[in-house]
């Protein structure tokens, strides 16, 4: 059937689009490659070269706030019922700053989530994996996304911050409710009422542990975090509940996708799946690859700084941008047979963790969490297939490409 450019709005809001967008995103990239939406009140960039420039443009393409800008469509009296919601995402923090703020607070997230650190963290991750496959091996059957895909980074960013094992699976009760709105810049207001009432319950959760580190160190980064505070300009409180909340968040999310996604890709391509376990040195590429071909965040949102122009459009100071990344890892431009998995696919320069000084600070740990969850998967559990071939995506979160289920056999 054929479709008209004045088609796109519509059918980039349907359930249809969000199980399966890469048709229509391919049209968009050849069609209009910056391609303004009413329907969810941005700018839409689908070219890798495009997202690319305006990863670079910190000037003009802003992180400071851009999640606020979601009640900007509400009148100014439904606005007024959001003031948690719009001062959490006004207070600065890692994901939520520009330069020279953002330096900042990167600094002292970084140097805990170096590659040595990491490396240390292995042996510790494949414990977790192997107890997670001990508990399923029994049953002959798992879902993979609630028995090990989530799970494992919950644990493990728990435990890197200092949270209590009783009180872990508020994790992904904030996470589903904070991930709710995102993605678009006109989200339901039920949407938005469940994310605000999570920010009410999460911030004053993360004040207390500050408390209690202030008073009572430990070897979490929550402590170290405490510690800068109070050394005095280099983070504050507001900064430091916000920063907390953001880790909350991302350090579970992405590494859930590219798990469950890359154990589903590989199922759904046995070619490949057999490739891999002839050639168990190809998985650090089978990761890559699946990063790219089906990326954890599909879209990343930008707020205009300034006015700006792009391909002849003109993109105005305080208008929303979304920078698909699900469209620039499959253009043909920088990938051949972009819609191939290709584990032995060679120049993969994705976008999946984005790119400059906002590359995803935890790609390292996410990367090891995925290596060792997906190569111990294939190792131990001989015969292992799915339950039902057609994916189970969850399409009400709009910026992660991720699964409700993956139910397999073994």
């Amino acid at each position: 059937m054929e479709t008209s450019s004045a088609d796109f709005d519509e059918l980039i809001v349907t359930p249809e689009f969000m199980a399966n967008p890469y048709p229509l995103l391919h049209r968009l990239r050849e069609e209009e490659p910056v391609y303004w939406s009413d329907a969810i009140g941005g700018w839409i960039l689908t070219s890798y070269g495009d997202i690319l420039a305006s990863f670079k443009d910190t000037a003009h393409f802003s992180n400071e706030n851009r999640l606020g800008k979601a009640v900007a469509y509400l009148t100014s009296e439904k606005r007024a019922d959001y003031k948690p919601f719009l001062e959490h995402w006004a207070t600065k923090s890692l994901l939520h700053s520009d330069p020279p703020d953002h330096t900042r607070m990167r600094t002292l997230v970084t140097r805990e989530l170096t590659a040595k650190v990491v490396e240390q963290m292995k042996p510790r991750i494949q414990e977790t994996v192997d107890g997670l496959i001990d508990a399923a091996q029994a049953k002959g059957r798992m879902d993979v996304v609630s028995e090990l895909a989530s799970p494992l980074p919950i644990s493990v960013i728990a435990q890197i911050l200092g949270v209590p094992r009783s009180d872990r699976h508020f994790f992904r009760k904030w996470a589903d409710a904070i991930l709710s709105f995102q993605g678009s810049n006109k989200p339901s207001e039920e949407d938005l009422l469940r994310a605000q009432e999570t920010i009410v319950e999460m911030r004053p959760y993360i004040r207390q542990m500050i408390e209690d580190r202030r008073r009572n160190p430990q070897e979490d980064l929550i402590s170290k975090f405490a510690a800068a505070e109070a050394e005095g300009g280099r983070i504050s409180e507001p900064e430091l509940i916000s920063t907390c909340g953001t880790l909350f968040i991302a350090g579970q999310e992405t590494t859930i996708s590219l798990i469950s996604n890359t154990i589903y890709t590989l199922l759904t391509h046995p070619d490949q799946l057999e490739l891999l376990r002839r050639n168990p040195d190809l998985l650090a590429s089978t990761i890559e690859e699946s990063l790219r071909y089906e990326s954890p965040i599909p879209r990343q949102p930008r707020v205009m700084k300034g006015d700006a122009e792009l391909r002849g459009k003109k993109l105005k100071k305080g208008e929303m941008v979304f920078q698909m990344l699900n469209a620039g890892n499959r253009d043909p431009a920088l990938f051949p047979n972009p819609d191939k998995f290709d584990i032995r696919r060679e120049n993969n320069r994705h976008i999946a963790f984005g790119y400059g000084i906002h590359f995803c600070v935890g790609a390292v740990l996410a990367r090891a969490e995925a290596f060792i969850a997906v190569g111990t998967a294939i190792k131990r559990l001989p015969g292992l297939r799915l339950v039902d071939q057609k994916a189970d995506w969850d399409l009400e979160k709009r910026n992660s490409r991720v699964l409700k289920t993956l139910k397999v056999q073994f």
